[in-house]
């Protein structure tokens, strides 16, 4: 099994090195083709107005001056192109991809434009404790806990066009309370938190913090998973159309 492994946080960052471990165990053909730089929050956005530069950094490994989306844009029509990858693994981002935060992700977005091309996909993402603990987010759940959440979703194939999003609670692995196979949550961003501070020149900056979770009935979210313990395993699909509007709204266009 050829695989192409690709994230948001960089080339360089720890998780991609877990990952790289992670993919290991499941082939010896794992190819890397990540961004220069972090690119947290690009979602799956698509760089059209400048040039996109590719590095070979060493064998079967590239890094792209662009998205996460441009990186495997690159690695399927280009690095890979006469013989591409039967799978795409993203991560292991440092931090959660819960919830909404699935439309903002690099980290997913990678795994869509994967699903696009109609390679089977996964998003890996660790959660961390608390803020501020930068490249010390120990991914050791994501290392420890990957395999047992992978072997289901590679035993049998995607449906087309689809990704499966899975994170890691921030606990020990000996702490985890195990797989949870859940729906996508959404926070209440009615009580988005906005951090107003002012720079030594006197301007003010502003930072966004997460709103709360919007609780559910059973606990069967990501978000309610994550914070039970559990890792959390959410399929994903491509098609945005929401079906009971057209069927709504069919009367009106007739």
């Amino acid at each position: 099994m050829r695989i192409l492994l690709t994230n948001d946080d960089g080339v360089n960052a720890g998780g991609l090195k877990v990952l790289e471990t992670i993919a290991r165990r499941l082939s010896d053909d794992v190819w890397i083709v990540a961004p220069t730089e972090e690119q947290s929050g690009a979602g799956h956005s698509l760089t059209l107005t400048r040039p996109i530069r590719l590095r070979k950094l060493g064998e079967r490994r590239f890094c792209v001056a662009g998205t996460p989306t441009d990186s495997v844009m690159m690695a399927i029509a280009h690095v890979m192109k006469d013989n591409p990858p039967d799978l795409v693994l993203s991560g292991v981002n440092r931090g959660a991809n819960l919830g909404e935060d699935c439309t903002y992700s690099g980290t997913v977005s990678a795994a869509m434009e994967g699903a696009l091309a109609g390679i089977p996909a996964i998003a890996l993402s660790q959660c961390y404790a608390r803020e501020g603990m930068g490249d010390t987010v120990p991914f050791a759940a994501a290392e420890a806990w990957a395999e047992r959440a992978l072997a289901p979703l590679l035993a049998e194939p995607l449906a087309p066009r689809t990704l499966v999003n899975i994170n890691f609670p921030a606990l020990p692995p000996g702490d985890v309370k195990g797989i949870r196979l859940v729906r996508q949550g959404l926070r209440d961003y009615g009580r988005l938190n906005i951090i107003q501070r002012t720079d030594p020149r006197g301007y003010d900056y502003f930072w966004f913090g997460l709103g709360p979770t919007v609780e559910t009935a059973g606990h069967r979210t990501d978000l309610e998973a994550i914070a039970d313990g559990y890792v959390s395993v959410t399929p994903l699909h491509l098609d945005l159309t929401h079906e009971p509007s057209l069927e709504r709204l069919a009367p009106a266009y007739r």
